[in-house]
């Protein structure tokens, strides 16, 4: 039995799937305007964890990850400029340019961090055809009214709008709304927008009701349905989207469909950096995978930071608390490096405890403490804990062969020393002989063409 905090119903729930056997998952992905920010990424190894759970129970997933390329603007509120539009002139790029950069970046880090792509990558500006279809099916129930610059959904023709967040209509907010134009009601959303007067944009597009672009909201609901049906299983995304976006998108597809969207919903919480201050594009603690590598902190690193905390709690991240999960996942791979390779009497129950841990609501913080206690006094099995790897997705079997840097004997540190000194004031002859005592000692010497030299003994650098 897994169990999930589904956020619609505000409870845990054991997960039962539409089909037996198969989960049909959508994932909201990235804005590609910019690189994604580690904010931005703990909600991909979140999902990322819930798909390998799944499979680890054996159930086939078919994952669907949208690309939002188009539509999405600097508010919330359906105001401001295009992100893409934004980033073109940030850059001197065209926006599909940006889009195709950015996306790539988003793949590589996703790849650096061990998350598994999704089954399917959609794009918002390969579905236009797709969004258009759904604008006009809610405009013939009734949900569409056109203002000057655009067609919105009518958020009062539903008795239940804002469901997901557990708030009454009038008490719902976009973004930092107060003059609501000509939109009838506050919480009324962009299903279509048209192209400004006067202005050519890099990406418009022809519809019943104008020259235009589609509204930030419309693609997921066209393209979940699409290769997933309606409903599915499983929607999932950062706590930020639980107010506006996905709000809107439940709205927007039971008003065409007349039957629930998704039956779970999952939100992973903040990662916040100061004084409670969520990591977000617009502030100045946007990090990425690039800042980390820079100073020689492994990716993997924060995807095991990520892991010590339950996905739906606030993590407030520090440079010291990454720096102390770099040096655990690294005592990590030396201990299951040593453990006996073949099964123990203990693996099965701690299999076990590790399976109830990951099914109740993906306690990896659990799963991952229970590892630590078994290999210690080396109760677990290196195959086991390979196994359960393939839910926490560190990447040990890869690793086991890396051994840690070796403290060298203050001989060999004396010796190397009085070499680079030689090497220095080019006494080249002294310099071959203390090579000749290094590696009479056990030890290989590589000098580099910058003048740095490498020393390690021969059994490390094979």
């Amino acid at each position: 039995m897994i169990l999930l905090h589904n956020t619609l119903t505000r409870k845990t729930e054991e997960f039962v799937p539409i089909k037996k056997g198969r989960v049909g998952m959508y994932t909201c992905g990235p804005t590609v305007y910019n690189y994604a920010h580690l904010g931005n990424l703990r909600s991909y190894v979140f999902e990322d964890i819930l798909k390998r759970v799944l499979r680890f129970n054996e159930f086939k997933v078919k994952h669907v990850m949208n690309i939002t390329d188009v539509g999405h603007l600097t508010s919330d509120a359906d105001e401001g400029e295009d992100k893409m539009e934004k980033g073109s002139a940030r850059e001197g790029k065209t926006a599909w340019e940006i889009a195709e950069f950015y996306t790539e970046a988003f793949k590589k880090d996703l790849a650096e961090l061990n998350i598994s792509e999704p089954d399917i990558f959609c794009k918002a500006t390969d579905h236009i055809k797709e969004q258009i279809a759904l604008v006009k099916k809610l405009e013939k129930k009734g949900f569409n009214y056109r203002t000057l610059d655009g067609v919105y959904f009518d958020t009062s023709k539903l008795e239940d709008y804002g469901k997901l967040a557990g708030l009454k209509n009038q008490e719902l907010r976009a973004g930092a709304r107060v003059d609501i134009g000509d939109k009838k009601n506050m919480t009324d959303f962009a299903l279509w927008k048209f192209s400004p007067p006067l202005v050519k944009r890099q990406m418009e597009w022809e519809s019943p009701w104008g020259k235009g672009f589609p509204g930030w909201h419309i693609e997921c609901s066209a393209m979940s349905t699409k290769y997933l049906g309606q409903p599915f299983d499983i929607h999932c995304g950062g706590i930020d989207h639980i107010p506006v976006h996905h709000t809107n998108e439940i709205a927007q597809s039971e008003a065409a469909e007349g039957k629930p969207m998704a039956n779970y919903w999952l939100h992973n919480e903040f990662l916040n950096v100061g004084e409670g201050a969520k990591m977000a594009k617009s502030g100045d603690n946007f990090l990425t995978l690039a800042v980390l590598k820079e100073k020689n902190i492994d990716p993997l690193a924060y995807r095991y930071l990520l892991l010590q905390t339950h996905y739906r709690k606030q993590l407030a991240f520090s440079w010291n608390a990454l720096g102390a999960a770099q040096t655990g996942l690294k005592n990590l791979y030396t201990i299951v490096a040593d453990l006996p390779k073949e099964k123990t009497p203990n693996d099965q129950g701690i299999l076990e405890q590790f399976t109830a841990h990951i099914n109740n609501d993906m306690d990896t913080p659990a799963a991952l403490a229970l590892i630590w206690t078994n290999i210690k006094d080396k109760r677990a099995s290196q195959k086991l804990i390979l196994e359960l790897d393939e839910v926490l997705g560190l990447e040990i079997k890869n690793n086991l062969e890396k051994k840690p840097a070796e403290e060298m004997p203050e001989e060999v540190k004396i010796i190397a020393r009085a070499r680079d000194d030689a090497r220095q004031n080019k006494d080249w002859a002294k310099s071959d002989e203390l090579r000749k005592q290094l590696e009479d000692l056990g030890y290989t010497v590589e000098d580099n063409k910058d003048g740095t030299s490498s020393i390690c003994s021969r059994d490390a650098s094979r």
